[in-house]
């Protein structure tokens, strides 16, 4: 799918050896990630960051032929809601893996860098030119830059103007996107018209302010969710992820930063198991869904076409849903915690205000909730078991937008079908969900 839709590059959250074996030889660069909970013992032992490097860098580079250009140490391990739980260990963990690179020979080809959020700055007025960085942690900040300087490495910042929409109900939806949104923001001369370009200049400010206004930067993360929200949907996604490569391609940059953007789409495809506790729309990021099939048509400039280029060969389980049956009695004391333990076990972040499946009726809201659970766990009978409330149809229940979606075939499907097994599949291959995508 990565070549088929002319990619370059991607970025992984962790280093899993088969998702760098299917890298190997495609040509595409490739930023392995170090998830958080390493980065303690990262920190304490020169020892184990040499041994990660060994085992998930110069492995795949020496021997397969994987293109690996960037380590990124962490995973927005600033973010106000971890409450300093990274604080002391994010810089430690970066200068061991550096001096790991160095030691193995690979510092000139392979670059390490930290993806932060962007709450790691911040400008006292609307205009970017008051910008510095979180005070909070502006010293630890400081010491990162200046590591990032002196090793010829990017910093990376993940811009997400769909939080800004979500987390404030008064923000413009206009000023989102990328349509010149009026009035536009005069900072000296310099014009703000969509909030992409304040946030990523009031950034180059705070770089500026401390003498790194040279320091290249990478938006790490950048999309928009098509569920799980009044403001995720098909038609806000493809306005923005197309308004933004329109702007990708036209290497126009921002007032700061004229010229070429580095930037990696999130993300490639729906995670089904993602954690939601940031929000519901945590699992629709995806320009494909689980299936691998576009969600909606986006140019991404390629000499391929317009239009996004789907998975070939993916196999969908039969065409057979698990739900509410006609004759249940709403009342029945097995309804409530039947559909608590579906939802738990399954994803229903489809159902509720603003969202896909928001104009379900009760009925609706509880087939949904049975088909999920069905669905995830390969359609075995046993899953359609809730007492006295559910049944197997082969009538898609599906109702306009609100797609009731059946399970693709996977190794663990066939095996369930060969001997019964009871295992829980929550999705298909978890770490290729990780991906973000580069253009």
């Amino acid at each position: 799918m990565l070549k088929d839709n002319g990619i370059q590059k991607v970025k992984l959250f962790d280093a899993d050896a088969g998702i760098l074996d299917a890298l190997k030889k495609s040509g595409i660069q490739v930023m392995v990630g170090i998830p958080n909970d390493m980065l303690y013992s990262l920190a304490n032992s020169v020892e184990a960051a040499e041994k990660w490097v060994s085992k998930n860098v110069s492995k795949h580079v020496s021997s397969g032929g994987v293109d690996i250009r960037y380590v990124a140490v962490g995973n927005e391990p600033f973010l106000s809601t971890y409450n300093g739980t990274y604080e002391t260990t994010t810089l430690p963990a970066l200068q061991n893996i550096q001096a790991a690179l160095t030691k193995s020979g690979l510092s000139n080809r392979v670059k390490v860098t930290v993806p932060l959020n962007a709450d790691v700055y911040q400008s006292s007025s609307e205009n970017p030119s008051d910008g510095g960085f979180r005070p909070d942690i502006n010293n630890v900040m400081l010491q990162i830059v200046k590591f990032l300087n002196d090793n010829g490495a990017p910093f990376t910042v993940n811009i997400y103007p769909f939080i800004s929409l979500y987390s404030d109900p008064n923000f413009p939806v206009d000023y989102a996107f990328f349509n010149g949104y009026q009035p536009a923001i005069n900072d000296n001369g310099r014009t703000y018209d969509n909030v992409f370009d304040a946030n990523h200049d009031t950034l180059v400010w705070a770089l500026q302010k401390n003498g790194f206004g040279n320091l290249p930067i990478i938006v790490g993360e950048i999309g928009w969710p098509t569920d799980g929200d009044r403001n995720a949907n098909l038609q806000y996604a493809q306005r923005f992820n197309q308004g933004f490569m329109s702007r990708y391609m036209s290497g126009k940059g921002t007032p700061m930063r004229p010229g070429p953007i580095d930037a990696y789409l999130f993300s490639f495809i729906d995670e089904d198991s993602k954690s939601i506790q940031p929000g519901n729309f945590e699992r629709h990021w995806g320009l494909f869904y689980f299936d691998g099939q576009p969600k909606y048509q986006l140019n991404l400039g390629s000499a391929r076409g317009n239009g996004l280029v789907g998975a070939s060969g993916v196999d969908h389980l039969a065409k057979k849903w698990c739900v509410l049956k006609p004759s249940a009695n709403l009342n029945d004391d097995q309804v409530a915690p039947s559909v608590a333990y579906a939802c738990q076990n399954a994803d229903c972040t489809s159902l509720g205000y603003g969202t896909s499946c928001a104009n379900l009726d009760v009925h609706g809201n509880i087939s949904y909730a049975f088909n999920s659970y069905y669905q995830i766990n390969d359609q075995m009978d046993s899953a359609c078991k809730f007492p006295g409330l559910s049944m197997v149809t082969d009538k898609d229940p599906s109702v306009g937008d609100c797609k009731f979606r059946i399970m693709i075939e996977t190794d663990s499907a066939e095996l369930h079908a060969r001997v019964g097994s009871l295992t829980t599949v929550l999705c298909f291959l978890v770490l290729l969900l990780f991906c973000n995508l580069w253009f």
